[in-house]
Parts: structure tokens; C-alpha cells; sequence
């Protein structure tokens, strides 16, 4: 299964993964309207060491901790993919407490989101790699690590 990588030695901490994230989640078409002047609430995450900046998405895990510990069976994976339903998130948080990643967080009504990989806005790639200047994030297919 294709997957968003990062190679951390490209990375730029330009933040332009998250905006384009953003903006392909936001359901307009102008990305001036979708997000200028208001907060922005991106499914990816970079962050930044003393040494390294890199960005964090979900991993869509073989074994996906935060499905299981779901409360509310609001995540589910589907052909490989953690998807959440956002009308059955009750917002309880227990998700971002068990992903060893970081990958989830609140949206602006406290809804659970996490990167879905943009197969629902039909844009070919994930909008972060797309939009990545230095091509730092990557979707592709890589072996299995045994």
C-alpha cells in the first residue's frame, strides 16, 4: 500500500504541507477564501528538533492502536486506510493519547482528523506531497520492514 514518507534531511520546516492540507480538506476551490486570516487545521504536522524538522502524518498502521481504543468505532481501516467518521467522533481524545505518532488532532469543533491520504479529494496524490517545494514528502510504496 502507498504510503506519505518523509525524509527529514529535505525537509525545510517551509509549513506548506500543512497549508496545502488544509486547503485540500476545506472544500473550497479558492485557497485565499478556504484560508486567509482564519486558522488553519491541517492532518499534517510539522515539527521541529534542535537539528531536524520533519512533518507527521498518520502512519495507517497494520495494527492501528487508535481503532481499537476508539470508544465510539469512529475509526476504522478500510484497504489499508484509518479513516475516521466524523459523525460518530465524540471528541473524547483517546486516540491522540495511544498513537505513538502524534498523528491525530482536534479540529476546530473538536472533531478527531488525521491524514487520509486525500483519497477523498480525488487529487491524485496526498495535497502534502504535492505541495512540498523540496520534496521532502513522498507517497509511494515501500517493502515491509520484518
Amino acid at each position: 500500500m502507498k504510503r506519505v514518507y518523509v525524509n527529514e534531511e529535505w525537509c525545510l520546516g517551509c509549513h506548506l504541507c500543512e497549508y496545502n492540507c488544509a486547503f485540500a480538506n476545506s472544500g473550497l476551490s479558492d485557497m485565499v477564501l478556504a484560508l486567509k486570516g482564519k486558522p488553519i487545521f491541517p492532518r499534517i504536522h510539522i515539527e521541529s528538533g534542535d537539528k531536524i524538522t520533519y512533518a507527521v502524518s498518520c502512519r495507517h498502521c497494520e495494527d492501528p492502536i487508535c481503532v481499537k481504543s476508539c470508544i465510539a468505532g469512529a475509526l476504522s481501516r478500510e484497504d489499508g486506510v484509518i479513516r475516521i467518521n466524523r459523525d460518530k467522533c465524540v471528541g473524547c481524545f483517546t486516540c491522540i493519547l495511544v498513537c505513538p505518532y502524534g498523528a491525530l488532532s482536534p479540529d476546530e469543533n473538536n472533531v478527531m482528523q488525521k491524514c487520509e491520504l486525500c483519497l477523498q479529494n480525488a487529487v491524485g496524490e496526498p495535497a502534502c506531497v504535492k505541495g512540498c517545494p523540496n520534496h521532502a514528502i513522498v507517497y509511494e510504496e515501500r517493502e515491509a520492514y520484518t
